[in-house]
């Protein structure tokens, strides 16, 4: 019916034309008193082969739409016609080297952040070995500043490869305790500096997912559970089989920020107290959740804690 009524805006005036002869036609011939049926038996079979060719132009116009639709342009009609190919054309082949020229410029920028990410944790690995052979305050001071600087190169490596088309995920089953131990040894030292207490028991549960992206999650959470906790704990537990939830006692989180806080660059009153924030960590988290076909939500409440949950069973992926 839309593309009926196209054609008929289409042909508008071709339609009131004939319409309008028809008319005069019809007109003229009523002014010489000549009898009604010679007038209107030639006007009723004018206007019948006038609506079989309006079909068949409707049938070509339509054939003509679909071709264009799916780019296989039909030959031009005329010299109109011909002109709106030639620029529709020039226009395809400038898209497809802007996007040439796009997609190599992404790939290069991609190639140096990948060896500058490289280059830059060599001397992290370094520090952190000098840092683990000492214990004072000091040391696990400059191991959380160590772990949140490699946290930030794994945010700009994983914000660049985000929507990349060669993105390695390995989509298998995984138990879900063997992702979340390594990333609670990471943060160890921070909770003895801070002189928060941990409370995890292993989860028991095995999921589909990823574990290098799924690892990136769990370590975010728990970054910003320690870094907004100035004391009490940080829990760490399946609250029903399949939601895994991360909960600290920390400032909490305002009701106005709550909604927003999965928004790309979006810091919020907390993240403007602390100037460090970049608003980018939970937006990574939330995007790379969807990818896994899990759900991330958060709850919260100001001078409480905040509970980050994972829903992991919903399933939109494909087992390798």
């Amino acid at each position: 019916m839309k593309l009926f009524g196209g054609y008929l805006r289409y042909r508008a005036g071709v339609i009131a034309a004939y319409v309008a002869v028809m008319g005069i036609f019809s007109s003229s011939y009523l002014l010489f008193d000549i009898p009604p049926i010679a007038v209107f038996y030639p006007l009723i079979l004018c206007t019948i082969a006038g609506a079989f060719l309006i079909i068949f132009d409707f049938f070509s116009y339509a054939r003509r739409h679909r071709m264009i639709i799916n780019e296989d342009f039909p030959k031009a009609a005329n010299q109109l016609e011909e002109d709106y190919l030639e620029l529709v054309a020039g226009l395809k082949e400038e898209i497809k080297k802007t996007a040439v020229r796009s997609s190599e410029d992404y790939n290069n920028m991609i190639e140096y952040y990948t060896v500058w990410a490289h280059q830059i944790k060599t001397p992290i690995a370094a520090m952190r070995l000098n840092l683990q052979t000492e214990d004072s305050e000091s040391a696990r001071r400059l191991m959380g500043d160590l772990n949140r600087i490699e946290s930030y190169v794994d945010m700009v490596l994983t914000f660049l490869r985000l929507d990349s088309d060669s993105t390695d995920y390995l989509i298998k089953e995984y138990d879900l305790d063997e992702i979340i131990r390594p990333a609670v040894k990471k943060f160890s030292r921070e909770f003895i500096l801070k002189k928060l207490r941990l409370d995890y028991r292993p989860v028991r549960y095995s999921t589909v997912t990823d574990s290098k992206w799924m690892s990136f999650i769990i370590e975010q959470i728990i970054s910003n559970a320690v870094k907004y906790t100035s004391k009490g704990e940080v829990r760490i537990y399946m609250d029903e089989p399949g939601l895994l939830v991360i909960e600290d006692t920390g400032i909490g989180i305002s009701p106005e920020d709550l909604p927003r806080i999965f928004e790309n660059g979006y810091t919020g009153f907390n993240g403007r107290e602390d100037k460090r924030a970049s608003g980018i960590g939970l937006y990574l988290c939330r995007r790379i959740a969807d990818n896994l076909g899990h759900r991330l939500y958060a709850e919260s409440e100001i001078g409480k804690g905040t509970a980050m949950t994972i829903d992991l069973r919903s399933r939109d992926i494909s087992v390798e």
